[in-house]
């Protein structure tokens, strides 16, 4: 039940609107009871059983005191207008009655509405925030679809599951204590009968769904299955149709389906089965009740009168669907609390990368960035040894060597996308430990080799992160990417809409436009990871003329694929297994003939 009051606690925001929801539930049990109240002196004053009552009760909190407050406004009818003109009295009050229950019904509804939807806007907020904050590492582990079916169809399940059910934990309490206070106090002993036998109808309804939780979450981890297959056939449908494997992928969708939708079978059967069942055993209890009852008022000496007994079933009737939904809601929160289960697998996952509470802040880079005896590893496995390298402000470094050398992951370490698990980096003599992430992050610009773009327009793509932009400042940036010609030639430049990971531009310009990103975020770190390594000749010469135009007054660490985009770097740092094996100008790594002249003549030879 932990990860229950876990969930409930997303309403606290909204504790106004519980409280109003609490009250106008009382009001509609307080008017529901005044209503069955009224049957019990309307027939016995109508058949004659009582005599009509010509003074007028002293007031009281108290079940008899009501019954004697109504019995003397009725007789007082009787007696001054007659049987006729008390029943259309009792009618009208009645009606009155039933009135005011259905506003206090449709209040409480209303302001739950509020509670209910607000607690799971704050759920989706806090899940995509932790989502956006965990660092990449926690991706590598998980299936994007996966993640996308517990931001979607588990807080989905939530809502419709805990959620929807949320006013039963505190309307069904209410109404049952309210009206077995009333039955009671009408007759203990038949209540006492009453008290008995509803727990056993509860405990064996309540035994089926001990396994619905499990199965729920085992049908969650199906379907997030399902969600992570749509994905990746959707990202990787020219390959599928490439290597004729649409068959294939068909018949994994649906295997995939097929156990998917036979674990949902079996929930569904579950679920469904509490509704007749309830329905049975509330009957069963019904006609336990009509017989004990019935003996009691046909006793030779009778235990309690035949108009009390009617209204004593009257309002037992009322207590059956206030249980039977709380039963139904008892199968559906064990269903809720499946998916809450994957969902703070999520929010409770760890944040390795932490901000101290006394971070530094970082406004400037003034005079150098410093790998001191760094070392990673990932999954138990080294990726980088003992690397020592120093980086002065206004210099090209380049990084270049055999692939899984541990270049990309090199520069992924300066802005913390994953923390040194030995030695330290310094920028300006301070360990980026130390620094606020936003602001060391503010101070660098990253171009990858994949161009990530966003479905929303060139400007807004350009822009992005930043707020205040003008388009005077995109169009300023674009062209020193080289970028403002094909923009212009759009169709509503630089307000296009680009699509999906900008999938209506070309390789070159979607780098162009990455270009002009970070040209507009002005770092004066600049990292360029393989920029240019998957376009075309013609394409790569304009991109490269437009990092040109970037990195110059700038602090570059470019890794490089193609050799020659690189020689006028001002240190060529060559990687192997994750350690430094050679560094100098171009000249000088030529010079000495080892790694990097084999990988310059490997090159030349293609």
């Amino acid at each position: 039940m932990k990860k229950f009051y876990r969930v409930l606690a997303y309403i606290k925001p909204y504790w106004g609107f519980a409280g109003l929801n609490v009250i106008f539930n009382i009001l509609t049990v307080v008017f529901s009871l005044f209503s069955f109240a009224l049957l019990i002196p309307f027939l016995n004053l109508l058949f004659g059983i009582n005599d009509l009552v010509t003074e007028k009760p002293e007031f009281s909190l108290s079940t008899d005191a009501l019954l004697q407050f109504l019995n003397y406004h009725i007789s007082k009818v009787i007696i001054s207008e007659g049987n006729m003109q008390a029943l259309v009295y009792i009618c009208l009050v009645l009606l009155g009655a039933f009135f005011f229950r259905n506003l206090a019904r449709f209040l409480s509804m209303y302001f739950m509405a509020n509670v209910r939807i607000g607690a799971v806007k704050g759920m989706r907020n806090e899940l995509f925030s932790k989502l956006l904050i965990l660092p990449l590492s926690f991706y590598s582990k998980q299936k994007k679809g996966d993640i996308i079916a517990r931001i979607t169809s588990d807080v989905q399940e939530i809502e419709h599951s805990i959620m929807n059910y949320l006013e039963m934990i505190v309307r069904d309490p209410i109404t049952i204590i309210a009206y077995l206070a009333f039955m009671i106090s009408l007759s203990p002993q038949l209540s006492l009968f009453v008290l008995i036998i509803l727990p056993v109808t509860g405990i064996i309804i309540g035994q089926i769904g001990k396994t619905l939780r499990k199965q729920s979450r085992v049908g969650q981890s199906h379907f997030a299955v399902l969600v992570a297959t749509i994905e990746e056939s959707i990202s990787g449908l020219r390959i599928i149709k490439a290597f004729n494997a649409i068959f294939y992928s068909l018949n994994k969708f649906s295997k995939q389906n097929n156990d998917y939708a036979r674990v949902l079978l079996w929930i569904y059967r579950r679920r469904d089965l509490s509704s007749p069942l309830s329905e049975f055993m509330s009957s069963a209890v019904i006609v336990f009740v009509l017989w004990f009852g019935g003996k009691m008022v046909l006793a030779d000496s009778p235990t309690i009168q035949a108009a009390d007994f009617i209204a004593y079933i009257a309002v037992f009737s009322q207590i059956i669907p206030p249980a039977k939904t709380f039963a139904q809601g008892f199968y559906a929160i064990q269903k809720g609390i499946a998916s809450a289960d994957r969902i703070f697998e999520i929010l409770d996952a760890e944040e390795v990368i932490e901000e101290k509470p006394d971070a530094v802040p970082v406004t400037s880079f003034n005079n150098e960035v410093e790998y001191r005896n760094v070392g990673f590893q990932y999954a138990n496995e080294p990726v980088l040894r003992n690397v020592n390298l120093t980086i002065t402000k206004g210099k090209l470094i380049a990084l270049v060597g055999e692939s899984g050398g541990g270049k990309s992951t090199m520069v992924d370490l300066l802005p913390r996308f994953y923390d040194v698990t030995s030695g330290e980096i310094l920028i300006d003599g301070i360990n980026i430990k130390d620094c606020k992430i936003n602001d060391l992050r503010g101070i660098m610009g990253i171009v990858s080799q994949e161009s990530i773009l966003f479905n929303d327009t060139i400007f807004n793509n350009i822009a992005f992160g930043l707020t205040g932009i003008s388009e005077e400042e995109v169009i300023a940036a674009a062209k020193i990417a080289n970028a403002h010609e094909f923009i212009m030639e759009t169709e509503n430049g630089y307000q296009t809409n680009i699509g999906d990971r900008g999938g209506q531009l070309s390789g070159g310009q979607r780098q162009r436009i990455s270009i002009a990103r970070a040209v507009l975020a002005n770092p004066p770190i600049l990292i360029l990871d393989e920029a240019t390594s998957s376009l075309d000749t013609e394409s790569e010469k304009l991109v490269q003329n437009a990092l040109a135009n970037v990195m110059k007054d700038r602090t570059s660490i470019v890794i490089a694929h193609r050799l020659s985009t690189i020689q006028h770097a001002d240190e060529i740092i060559v990687l192997k297994k994750g350690q430094i094996i050679e560094r100098g100008t171009h000249a000088e790594l030529i010079k000495i003939e080892g790694a990097y002249k084999r990988l310059q003549d490997m090159q030349s030879f293609e």
